[in-house]
Formats: structure tokens, C-alpha cells, sequence
């Protein structure tokens, strides 16, 4: 990281307990470019790869229906451009971006020798009609996705990565012949799948250099949402670890390879199969939620599923934090989205225990600074202007329910519907940040001054 100077801020942390007093450091230091915004919205998932498009020379094609035989255990479903239309007057008054889930099985086979796989050329006609349709009548379409989860494995299906390399560059091609000016032509993004270190290299070996734009992966990390233990797992600093190395390798491929648009996470969530029930909705999904967002950004992927108040508060710039003694406090701080200053994010694993957390301040001089290098504190950081601070907990401690506090507020939607007012409260900077037990703390310091947030 080529900086000619680095101020770090180190969180000093006192966890209030009955039976002890421990005190945690926290450095953060440095800067990497991220973007979690503008908001984007993807059209596709589990079904996209049944879906025909009803266009050009598709005159007809029935709704999914019911059959134990098919993938999924549904048939092929069409797409009319009624429909298309319908979502797209929506996409433009939410001045959103569209990601598109392209139908990467479309006239293929099932293997006869190798269950799952599915095999031959994949024909671009019924995506070219489509892509002509949408070009024809101003939409715009921000990036196309090639198939849901074929790589590896699969998910019920799979396509062997020769194959999918070949038809990608096909795929490719088709977007540049119909959209020739680069300043407007589509992504092209693959594979869209569970990560494997060893598809996804031979994957954009086969493809070649500038034919991936983005490299996309999917994230289910806490396993079947049938699974008794999740609630454990989502409080387990150690199981919430263990899928860094996912982020990780996703990111040295995109550094080996270098796609235009970097790493995405384009499917995410804590349990597979439609999520768990009393789990998903509620309020202890935030602990996996948030972390996944400050660990995604950590491993600099450019596009995740964010949350309002983080898209709020958190800037593009992330200041890379070391917390060296207690893994149950997780904390992720960026440049804050509306300058100056930095934000902070502390989310409290732990039921029975609170944090006060103090800030110092690190300066380091270097033109090459390493990550082995270790900043010396220079002096506690005592902010002059109030903080602003947003406390999110749960009704009545329970972890698993629904209605979420902000600053001891239970967020309702007003009457007409709408999301209601979410406004910090003001903290004196003298004063410790006290992070309860079981909650989520943003923290927005604006006289914090950081270089790498200028």
C-alpha cells in the first residue's frame, strides 16, 4: 500500500462482565477502494436456467407447472415481454441497476453417463431476441449473468467448465455485436455459483482475457436452514471466520486474472433453502448479515446486498481494522459516505457481556507501508464535536424476534406504509462508546481526520 502517511485508530475495549475485565485493541489502518452502491436488483436465481424468453420465433410457451422429472422438480416457464415491460417501468421510476440472470441451459441435454451434468453447445438465438427486444425499447440492462450455480458441482445441474468458457465467449461476442459502444454495452458475468478454486481458474483460463467482466460467487454459509445448531453458528466468531477463505480465493483469482468489475456476490444468504424460519427474519440474522458485509468489503468485492443504514453511512473507502483480542466484538470502519469523518461498525456477539470502547489514534510515516507493519499509538483520540451513534437491539433481548430498536425505538413502518425516521443520537466524544450486549452499534466520528478520507 504506497501511502506517504497512514493515521490508524485503535479501539481500546473494556468488556463489562461479572466475572472479569478485559481490555481489546483494535488498529485500523490503510485504505482500499470499495463500492457497495447504487442500489441494484437481479432478475433470476434457482429458475432462471427454465426460463424461455417469449420473443422472435418463441410464439408460445406454457407457465412452470409441477413435474417430478424436470429440475427442481418444475418444467420450463416463459417470460412474456408484457411482463418484462411491467418490471422495467419499475426498474426506471427506482432508478435502479439490473442485473440479468440469462437461461445458460436452454436446448442442452442430460448427460446419459454423468448424473447432473448437462451437456452441448448452448444456442444464443432465443437471448439474442431478447436482448434485441430490450435494446428496441430503451431498456437498460446493466450486466448479464450466464446460468445459476452450474459451476463445480452445480445445484441440481452443471455445465464442465470447458463447455461454459466456450459458450461465455459466445455470450460475449453476442453482447458486443448488439451493444457496440463500450461506454454502454452490458457486463458479462460468470459464473454465478458456489466457489471451486480449481473451476474457476480453468473457468477464466477457458474464456481468456477480457471476456469476464466480474467474477460472481454465491454465498450460503450457515448451511440447511433446517439445521437446530444455526442460531450457535451466528454467534460463533469462529464459524463466522471460516468463510473468509472463500472471499479470499475469490479475490486472488480476481487478482491473477484482473476481470474489469472486480468480485461480486450476487446470492447471499445465512441457510440455504428459502432461509430458517425463525431465524431468518429476525433480528440475530443481522449478526451474520453485517459481518458478511464488513467481511465482503475487507476482501474488496464490489457488489453485495446492503442494508439501508449501512448504505446510509458507509462510504466506498475501507480502513482495514486488526482486533487482536476478543473475536466476539466484530468491528469494520470506512470512510463515512457523507464526509468528513469515519464510520465505524461494532457488532456484540455476546449475550451476557457489554463493551466500552475508547478510540486512540495512530499516525505511521512510511511511502511503503506493509502489513507487518505495526503503528505506535501517539495519543488518545478525544473528538470535539459529538458522535453520532445509531443503537440497534432487539425487543425484550430476544435475539430471535423481529422488532428492532434504534436508540431504544422499536421501528415500525408509519402508517402510510413508509420506512420511519432513523436519526442518531448525539454523544458527548469524551465519553466511552458502550456497546450492549447483543447489539449492533454505527458509529459516525466526524472530526476524525484521516487522510485516506480526504
Amino acid at each position: 500500500m504506497d501511502l506517504k502517511c497512514i493515521f490508524s485508530l485503535a479501539i481500546l475495549v473494556s468488556q463489562i462482565s461479572l466475572s472479569s475485565t478485559q481490555n481489546v485493541n483494535v488498529v485500523i489502518q490503510g485504505a482500499t477502494s470499495i463500492a457497495f452502491n447504487p442500489l441494484r436488483i437481479k432478475v433470476g436465481g434457482s429458475l432462471q436456467d427454465q426460463v424461455v424468453y417469449r420473443v422472435g420465433e418463441v410464439k408460445n410457451c406454457p407457465n412452470f407447472m409441477k413435474n417430478k422429472d424436470s429440475l427442481f422438480g418444475l418444467s420450463e416457464g416463459s417470460l412474456p415481454m408484457e411482463r418484462w415491460d411491467e418490471l422495467n417501468k419499475f426498474f426506471n421510476q427506482t432508478r435502479v441497476k439490473v442485473t440479468f440472470g440469462l437461461n445458460a441451459l436452454l436446448e442442452r441435454n442430460r448427460s446419459q453417463i454423468e448424473k447432473g451434468l448437462w451437456v452441448g453447445d448452448w444456442p444464443s438465438q432465443n437471448a439474442r431476441d431478447f436482448m434485441k427486444y430490450t435494446i428496441s425499447r430503451g431498456y437498460k440492462v446493466d450486466s448479464y449473468e450466464f446460468g445459476n450455480q452450474l459451476s463445480g458441482a452445480g445445484m441440481g445441474a452443471s455445465v464442465e467448465v470447458e463447455q461454459y468458457g466456450k459458450d461465455i465467449v459466445v455470450l460475449k461476442n453476442l453482447v458486443k455485436e448488439l451493444h457496440p459502444d463500450p461506454k454502454t454495452q452490458p457486463k458479462v458475468l460468470g459464473p454465478s455459483g458456489y466457489y471451486d478454486e480449481k473451476w474457476f481458474n480453468s473457468f477464466l483460463e477457458v474464456s481468456g482475457h477480457d471476456v469476464v467482466d466480474g467474477v460472481i460467487h454465491h454465498i450460503y454459509n450457515l448451511g440447511p436452514g433446517d439445521d437446530p445448531n444455526m442460531i450457535t453458528k451466528i454467534q460463533d466468531p469462529s464459524y463466522l471466520n471460516q468463510v473468509a477463505q472463500t472471499y479470499k480465493g475469490v479475490l486472488n483469482i480476481v487478482n491473477k486474472f484482473k476481470p474489469q468489475s472486480g468480485a461480486w456476490v450476487s446470492e447471499f444468504s445465512g441457510a440455504l433453502h428459502g432461509g430458517a424460519k425463525d431465524l431468518s427474519p429476525s433480528f440475530a440474522d443481522g449478526f451474520w448479515y453485517l459481518d458478511q458485509l464488513g467481511m465482503a468489503s475487507t476482501y474488496n468485492h464490489k457488489v453485495f446486498c446492503s442494508a439501508l443504514l449501512w448504505h446510509r453511512l458507509i462510504g466506498s473507502t475501507i480502513l482495514a481494522v486488526t482486533q487482536e483480542s476478543n473475536p466476539n466484538l466484530r468491528v469494520y470502519a470506512h470512510c463515512a459516505k457523507k464526509k468528513p469523518g469515519i464510520s465505524i461498525i461494532f457488532i456484540n456477539l455476546l449475550k451476557d457481556s457489554s463493551f466500552n470502547v475508547t478510540l486512540s489514534k495512530y499516525e505511521h510515516q512510511s511511502h511503503n507501508l506493509r502489513s507487518t507493519d505495526v503503528a505506535k499509538p501517539n495519543f488518545e483520540f478525544r473528538g470535539s464535536k459529538d458522535r453520532e451513534e445509531y443503537h440497534l437491539a432487539v425487543l425484550a433481548g430476544n435475539i430471535q424476534g423481529q422488532i428492532v430498536l434504534l436508540n431504544d425505538v422499536p421501528m415500525v413502518p408509519t402508517e402510510t406504509f413508509d420506512i420511519p425516521a432513523m436519526e442518531p443520537k448525539l454523544v458527548n466524544a469524551s465519553t466511552p462508546i458502550s456497546i450492549a450486549a447483543h447489539s449492533i452499534v454505527y458509529v459516525t466520528i466526524r472530526d476524525f481526520q484521516a487522510p485516506a478520507c480526504a
